[in-house]
């Protein structure tokens, strides 16, 4: 009898263990079935995230011995992205635009702090391990007129116009194939890309507004006298890298290089972006934007621009 009752005891915990094991192991498939789930929901489909943010400095000074003027000046930034991924397939957008403005008590005129239009798009096939073939756009331009200001001979500020909305405005694209870790590391190369500037015929065709002479082909920005538009094609290259440099302050590298074919492909145009933000809460943040172009059909040398301030974000 004690026999049978110890046999009976053994397997009555032998199936409960098994039992316990069971549901477990239940648990644990179910667990790994829903995780699988939501990433394939999570990483299939649209994908939309951004910001605006907008900086504001001023300054007011009154029987300041040391010195100084009133000053008041604003910009407003959008950066958004609409990403879209299923099985091999990938489409990343991105838009960029900024406006600034800055007035001071004895200036005639207000003056940009800031003026830019940025659209990317790049479309890409998965080829092989982290390798897709692409095929990338990118457009820029700016809102409003920019002036080159002066003074005439009575020493009262003056302003020529210099350039505009779509004068000039660069269109760029091409196949290639690109290369990508994760969605914040991710590298494009496009051999055959069309890169075609656009300006404004009144700036190419009889006097030059900034020599007071006949225009000469390719003075402004590389467009020939009673052109429109400029055709290139040559190697292009980009790079988009962001990183935590620490808590709540993020960096956001975005490095073009193109080489045309065509003219002086040893003259090699490069497009530099470097935005920081300082997260302080959900709705402020330090922005520090910089940004470095060198393209010698628009000006011998590096064109820069700097903008920080303190930041109020909407998300979106």
């Amino acid at each position: 009898m004690r026999k049978i009752t110890l046999l009976a005891f053994i397997l009555l915990n032998f199936t409960f263990a098994q039992a316990q094991n069971t549901e477990k192991e239940l648990i644990q498939n179910t667990e790994k079935a829903v995780k699988k789930i939501n990433d394939t929901i999570e990483g299939e489909g649209w994908k939309t995230k951004g910001t605006v943010s907008l900086l504001l400095n001023q300054s007011s000074f009154n029987n300041w011995i040391a010195g100084g003027e009133d000053s008041f000046s604003g910009t407003l930034g959008i950066n958004y992205d609409f990403n879209y991924k299923k099985d091999d397939l990938t489409w990343d957008n991105k838009i960029l635009a900024s406006y600034g403005l800055l007035q001071t008590r004895n200036a005639d005129f207000e003056k940009k702090t800031d003026d830019r239009l940025e659209i990317n798009s790049i479309v890409g096939k998965k080829a092989f391990g982290q390798w897709y073939y692409s095929y990338f756009l990118n457009f820029r331009t700016q809102f409003t007129t920019g002036y080159i200001y002066g003074q005439d001979e009575n020493g009262k500020e003056i302003r020529t116009e210099s350039t505009k909305f779509m004068s000039p405005g660069y269109l760029t694209t091409g196949p290639g194939i690109y290369w990508t870790k994760d969605a914040n590391l991710k590298i494009n190369f496009a051999p055959l890309t069309s890169k075609f500037t656009f300006v404004d015929g009144a700036y190419t065709s009889g006097i030059d507004q900034k020599t007071g002479l006949p225009y000469v082909d390719g003075d402004y920005f590389g467009v020939d006298a009673n052109k429109t538009m400029r055709y290139e094609l040559g190697f292009y290259s980009s790079l988009y890298y962001k990183l935590a440099i620490m808590t709540n302050v993020t960096a956001e590298n975005t490095l073009n290089l193109y080489s045309n074919y065509l003219e002086d492909p040893q003259n090699v145009d490069i497009d530099y972006s470097l935005n920081i933000i300082m997260k302080v809460n959900k709705y402020l943040s330090a922005n520090l934007s910089f940004q470095a172009i060198y393209d010698d059909n628009a000006f011998q040398g590096f064109q820069t621009r700097e903008v920080f301030g303190l930041g109020i974000n909407f998300g979106f």
